[in-house]
This record gives structure tokens, C-alpha cells and sequence, in this order.
């Protein structure tokens, strides 16, 4: 058995490739999911698929199951001294917002669900 230097939980065999993986943790998976409910809710979104992968983690956000992603939210720990470990990308690869703190990266999909009433 193998055992990670940053925690005391012993890795089974059929772990061990995953060890290095980046992952999302609770929290950061429940602040995604909120916006994505909202969206779900609000007509925008229909699907998502989570990546993850050894250097990053991805949320992609779907209209339709068969499109592009609309959105994608990247998590990438290499980048956290540099320009911070989130990344909000649009549909065709564009850098929309990046960041160290997940809220303020998720801020501009927030903007899109507030609606004027008059």
C-alpha cells in the first residue's frame, strides 16, 4: 500500500493511479453546483460533465448535450502563485475571468441570472 505525504489515508491498488489527480473538494463542488441549479432552473443549461485530470480539474456546462460547452470552469494549482488556480472559459476558448477565489470567477455567470423587474 501506498500512502500520501499529505494525509494519512492509506491508498488501496486500484487508488493509486488516481493519487495525483486534482480534484474538486466539497465546497468548490457545491459553489458550482449552485450556479449551475440556478441556471438549470433559469432555462440556460441542460447538461455538464466533470474532467479530471492530473494538472486540472474541469467543469463543463452544456445548453444541449450535443453542443460545445457554453461555460467551462478550470481548476489549475499550478497557476495559483501566478494569476490564480480559476479559470472561467467561454465556448470558444476564451479567457473570461481568472482568479484565486472560486465566488469571484463564478461572478460573471451570476450577472447573467439577475433579472431587471419593474
Amino acid at each position: 500500500m501506498d500512502i500520501r505525504q499529505d494525509s494519512n489515508v492509506a491508498l488501496f491498488p486500484s487508488q493509486q493511479k488516481y493519487a495525483h489527480q486534482t480534484v474538486l473538494d466539497r465546497k468548490e463542488i457545491s459553489a458550482i453546483m449552485n450556479v449551475y441549479g440556478r441556471m438549470v432552473a433559469a432555462g440556460m443549461w441542460r447538461d455538464y460533465a466533470i474532467e479530471f485530470a492530473k494538472n486540472t480539474a474541469i467543469f463543463a456546462a452544456y445548453r444541449r448535450a450535443s453542443e460545445r460547452p457554453e461555460y467551462r470552469i478550470e481548476k489549475c494549482p499550478a497557476m495559483q502563485a501566478r494569476q490564480g488556480q480559476w479559470t472561467l472559459k467561454g465556448e470558444q476558448g476564451q479567457i473570461l475571468k481568472r482568479g484565486h477565489d472560486l465566488s469571484a470567477v463564478l461572478a460573471p455567470l451570476e450577472r447573467k441570472l439577475i433579472k431587471l423587474v419593474d
